[in-house]
């Protein structure tokens, strides 16, 4: 049953993203969209309001400087709200709020909520008010989504254009991804979670009495409101703590594969796009090949791992599975799909702990986070990375068989090749050194409340692989509301916000400057079997030269120590 819905997740991703990749191709091109009617005028009446002329085009340098100073007032406006929120109209009331909302704290959220990270060392029913959810995290989810939405575009446009000194205008990208893409989509899919169960109120919290006679709080909340967009957006920050395992975020199965595919239809309509715009569409086609492979071969490592029975319950004759921290109107097979779905993208809304994987079911969300974003990935940002692999693979094999580096026409000159390697090296520099810090220090390893070991090492490196990853889930056994991890984590998530996006739009300015080269004899084809296979091998080498070493002290080693015979 499994398999059928892994099966129905992939064909309904893959039918999707040719009409998806059409309808984007006409929103950011200025074509005629059914939309029009009602977001033209409210685009003009924006762009009067922000003083913007939507026919100047910025720069790489500009228009990152746009998307920088955007990201910084926004989370600024988001810790303003975080500090003050204790003088908000609304509920819930105050005694449920038991969490401390410390300056490290709120600028932790506001940060997350910013770069699309939503890492979440917090729970949000016993920390944040209504008003807090609504007009700060759901905004920051449409505004950082929309962004990101832009910024990808824009890397689009630099393979595009030839001999242009611009990349596009930001703040129209901007206006464009919320007005025809994020609040349409957000609209028509919040309805449908209300449908389905998920709770649209602004109700106190409820005093349940249990059958054993105890109390139980029940927190309730606009939470439809964030839960579309939060997935929608590739956020993933959660009303509650536990996230999508909770059942008034993730009520049934149904909503369970809506909410999945949130997440993936855009961004693998991306590589469809780009194929469209360069005016190599089979290229296009190969991306997102290449994304499916991927996500199949994570997808079936990770289902091994997982619907193998634990060895501890052995001798009881327990079968089905490892459903430890799973729920069971998900089963393995639709909380395995969620954990390679989120950690393949950057939209960490998981529905099941991960802290109780196997240690192979670890390693496969791990590697995900750490590739960064190459499946499906983030809103726009997503398919920088697997082109930047790409781009990889074009320079080696180039350097193979002699053939000139170039990739749709455009050529990887020295520069190029610099910023490609920088790009690809940045992870391993921001995740390893800050991983290595944590295990080191006292006061990282006192966030290790649940394991220690190589399980304990894992759950340090597996958290700031998610915040580069802008991705936010974590394994739930490190407690990271503390001043360290607080202020460490923010490092990662900007790096991996802002670093990655300057280095890709300084790439995408410098090919749009270049002209466009006609394919001849010496070019080495983009749109093969024979390349896809170049790039999947870079994939694989440039995984194992950064991480092995500490996939090797983490999950592979925790997995060598509990395998039966070793």
């Amino acid at each position: 049953m499994r398999w059928f819905e892994y099966s129905a997740f992939l064909v309904t991703v893959v039918l999707l993203a040719r009409p998806i990749s059409f309808y984007l191709m006409r929103v950011f091109c200025g074509q005629k969209t059914f939309l029009d009617p009602v977001c033209r005028p409210v685009e003009a009446q924006l762009y009067r309001w922000l003083g913007v002329d939507p026919k100047r085009e910025m720069t790489a340098a500009e228009y990152f400087l746009c998307f920088l100073a955007f990201g910084m007032l926004s989370t600024a406006f988001l810790f303003l709200i975080l500090m003050f929120q204790r003088w908000l109209p609304g509920g819930p009331d105050a005694s449920y709020l038991t969490t401390p909302m410390t300056a490290d704290l709120a600028a932790n959220i506001a940060v997350s909520f910013a770069t699309t990270t939503t890492w979440q060392a917090y729970a949000g029913e016993s920390t944040l008010k209504y008003f807090t959810q609504v007009f700060g995290l759901a905004v920051q989810n449409f505004l950082a989504g929309a962004a990101g939405l832009a910024v990808g575009l824009a890397f689009i446009r630099g393979f595009v254009r030839e001999g242009s000194a611009t990349l596009g205008n930001f703040w129209v990208d901007l206006v464009r991804s919320l007005l025809w893409v994020l609040i349409p989509l957000s609209w028509i899919g919040g309805l449908f979670l209300v449908w389905q169960g998920v709770p649209l109120n602004l109700s106190a919290y409820i005093q349940a009495h249990t059958r054993e006679g105890s109390v139980q709080t029940i927190a309730q909340g606009p939470v439809a409101v964030l839960e579309l967009i939060k997935n929608l957006g590739t956020n993933g920050g959660g009303f509650y703590n536990a996230n999508g395992a909770h059942p008034y975020e993730n009520p049934t199965p149904l909503t369970n594969f809506v909410e999945m595919l949130a997440i993936a239809v855009i961004p693998a309509a991306f590589p469809v796009l780009f194929g469209r715009m360069v005016g190599r569409p089979r290229a296009g086609w190969l991306l997102l090949a290449l994304m499916v492979v991927l996500f199949v071969a994570g997808l079936v490592i990770c289902d091994r791992a997982e619907s193998a029975e634990p060895r501890r319950l052995a001798d009881l004759a327990v079968v089905g599975g490892n459903m430890e921290g799973k729920e069971t109107r998900f089963g393995v097979g639709g909380s395995v799909l969620a954990g390679v779905v989120t950690s393949n993208g950057a939209t960490g809304s998981y529905n099941s702990m991960h802290g109780s994987y196997h240690p192979i079911g670890v390693l496969v969300l791990l590697v995900n986070m750490l590739l960064g974003e190459l499946v499906f990935g983030g809103l726009g940002t997503g398919l920088y990375s697997l082109l930047m692999i790409a781009l990889v693979a074009v320079f080696l094999g180039g350097l193979m068989v002699g053939r000139s580096p170039e990739y749709v026409g455009k050529t990887i000159g020295p520069t190029e090749a610099k910023l490609v390697a920088f790009y690809a090296l940045i992870t391993p520099l921001v995740v390893l050194p800050l991983a290595g810090w944590a295990v080191a220090s006292t006061e990282g390893r006192a966030g290790l409340v649940t394991n220690d070991g190589v399980r304990g090492f894992t759950e340090i490196v597996f958290a700031y692989a998610s915040c580069m990853a802008n991705n936010g889930q974590n394994m739930a056994g490190l407690n990271a509301n503390s001043a360290f991890y607080n202020i460490t984590t923010i490092l990662a998530m900007m790096a991996g916000r802002f670093v990655l996006a300057a280095l890709a739009l300084e790439l995408a300015g410098r090919f749009a400057r270049q002209g466009r080269k006609a394919e001849t004899i010496g070019t080495l084809p983009s749109d093969t079997i024979t390349f896809g296979i170049l790039v999947l091998g870079t994939v694989l080498l440039i995984g194992a030269l950064s991480f092995l070493p500490v996939l090797a002290l983490g999950p592979i080693a925790e997995y060598l120590k509990t395998a039966p015979g070793v």
